[in-house]
């Protein structure tokens, strides 16, 4: 039943994608949007798998790729890792990824960039990475990175889907359109780099406070909204060495 749904859904509301080439002559950025423990590692947590996961497992790796490919070339990446303080809740989610625990830490995957020199990393603790980077001075970690390293395109990757990597990507897409954020061209969502969590119906119906959030539905209509706003959905990425005149 659900697959009929999801596919009438994309009968309905067809995402194009395409194949992106990232040129090499000019700087693209790589945001990983909170690819840590609590979100993706197996028992780690209230908001974590409950088994092992495909689409989950291949965000990971498709993250890990890109950022491999990133630092190679020494391109600068920016990691979000959601974190909270335990006396401050993120309704309406029970406590999850509370600042010091392996649940805030990276997968296991990605746990190497911390020693690249390329990266940086944010901490923040709410959905949006762009709200999340703001400072007590009224400074913006994520907008100071675009601009010190010339940025004209990012490219996001992570969890989830529909909600962390949808509202960072609203609010940077906004951003750019109101001139915060120059250089910036590009907002790029890499769909096989995203992933979302599953709670079918029936357990949703047998949780209190809980909402059923089909998975393939959702990362759908999360890539969907995404491109809604402006965003270019792709489905491969690759850097791409100019031509020669």
């Amino acid at each position: 039943m659900v697959s009929q749904t999801v596919d009438l859904l994309k009968n309905e509301l067809p995402l194009e994608q395409e194949s992106v080439g990232l040129p090499e002559d000019v700087v693209n950025g790589l945001v990983l949007v909170d690819i840590i423990n609590g979100f993706c590692s197996v028992g780690a947590g209230n908001l974590a798998p409950r088994e092992p996961n495909r689409q989950i497992t291949g965000m990971i790796n498709e993250s890990a790729r890109l950022a491999r490919l990133f630092c190679d070339k020494k391109l600068p990446v920016l990691a979000f890792l959601d974190s909270h303080q335990p006396n401050k809740p993120e309704e309406p989610y029970p406590p999850h990824c509370i600042a010091g625990t392996d649940e805030s830490k990276l997968v296991p995957a990605l746990q190497w960039i911390e020693n690249e020199p390329n990266v940086t990393i944010r901490r923040k603790d709410c959905f949006d990475g762009f709200l999340g980077s703001v400072e007590d001075d009224g400074s913006n970690v994520f907008v100071d990175w675009v601009k010190n390293n010339h940025i004209k395109a990012i490219l996001v990757v992570g969890i989830c889907t529909d909600i962390c990597v949808l509202d960072f990507v609203c609010s940077t897409i906004s951003a750019r359109n109101r001139g915060f954020l120059a250089p910036l061209e590009d907002v790029i969502v890499y769909s096989r780099g995203c992933a979302t969590f599953d709670v079918p119906l029936h357990v949703a119906r047998n949780t209190k406070g809980a909402l059923s959030h089909p998975q393939e539905l959702m990362h759908h209509m999360g890539l969907y909204m995404a491109k809604e706003r402006g965003a270019i959905i792709a489905n491969e990425v690759s850097l791409v060495t100019p031509k020669k005149p």
